[in-house]
């Protein structure tokens, strides 16, 4: 069931088209990555999402409905890259300040920063002040203050920014949480190896436009080269075969390039018939840096699986 759904969105700034005529869908309760390089129109795609700049074309169905910025906000936590804390207030009065804008009453509100503060390691931070916070404390904060009214849709924009390891996957853990209990997260970032182990879903946005949509497994499948790795017991003296080519040599590894029209158990009889033992067989699957960085560089391979 579709939480979000976005129809032909369309956004100008003078002459320059920031979204330009994108569509996609996020389902309940999924971890979905929004992803593109710097000016892509990530951003103003989020601001949309969230109520702040309206689209000059098209449409945002939310929870079965056409969008309604006044109320429908209160139903959705964002925590944007740039930060919206206030410095000089006490950490205690900012997180109830803010609790209460989201329609919680005073005493639920209590409850759930005495809670999530409990969670987090952050029970003796209530009378400190913002400006006395690390970027990675503020960070957690600002991750509280954000799903503490228990929003349907949770939009995280670069939220391990600043944080160590051990705080990194205490958040991580948070997120999973979040979905478990039915919320749905959008997360944005540059980290391409968080956007693979955290989403089930990603959209690619770049000079305005969505360029890829899928998921992360399939997406992975669409850009693999027939790539694999061998670890064998000895390297032949015939490696020589009209299925593959050797890519590269490391040891007893090989990486090995099948050619067309051909598959894996052509390259794995040819060392069988050659004496070798097979110790280890793995397809190379492309990274999402890899795909990222080829699709937003224009490459041949972009084009060929652009889905526009």
């Amino acid at each position: 069931m579709h939480l979000l759904q976005l129809k032909n969105l369309k956004k100008y700034y003078a002459t320059q088209k920031a979204v330009d005529d994108i569509s996609f869908s996020i389902e309940e309760g999924q971890i979905f990555g929004l992803l593109g390089p710097n000016g892509a129109g990530k951003t103003t795609l989020l601001r949309m999402i969230t109520g702040i700049f309206y689209p000059d074309e098209g449409e945002i169905i939310f929870n079965n409905k056409k969008f309604d910025p006044l109320n429908d906000t209160l139903m959705i936590g964002y925590m944007p890259e740039e930060r919206g804390l206030y410095k000089k207030m006490k950490i205690g009065e900012q997180a109830l300040y803010l609790a209460r804008l989201k329609g919680l009453s005073k005493k639920d509100a209590m409850e759930k920063i005495k809670y999530w503060f409990s969670r987090l390691g952050m029970e003796s931070w209530w009378n400190k002040k913002v400006e006395d916070l690390s970027k990675g404390m503020s960070q957690k904060l600002q991750f509280v203050t954000t799903v503490l009214h228990e929003p349907k849709l949770i939009i995280l924009d670069e939220p391990f920014s600043g944080l160590d390891p051990v705080n990194a996957n205490l958040i991580k853990d948070e997120i999973y949480e979040l979905t478990k209990k039915g919320s749905t997260i959008i997360f944005s970032t540059h980290r391409m190896e968080q956007v693979e182990e955290i989403c089930d879903h990603i959209v690619l946005v770049n000079q305005g436009k969505k360029i890829l949509d899928g998921t992360v497994n399939s997406i992975k499948q669409d850009f693999k080269e027939h790539l694999f790795r061998l670890s064998l017991s000895n390297i032949p003296l015939n490696t020589h075969s009209s299925a593959f080519e050797i890519k590269n040599q490391n040891g007893n590894q090989l990486t090995v390039k099948i050619n067309d029209g051909n598959n894996s158990n052509q390259v794995l009889q040819h060392f069988i018939n050659e004496d070798c033992t097979i110790e280890a067989f793995n397809e190379i699957l492309p990274s999402l840096n890899e795909v990222f960085i080829r699709l937003v560089d224009g490459t041949k391979a972009a084009r060929q699986f652009q889905k526009v």
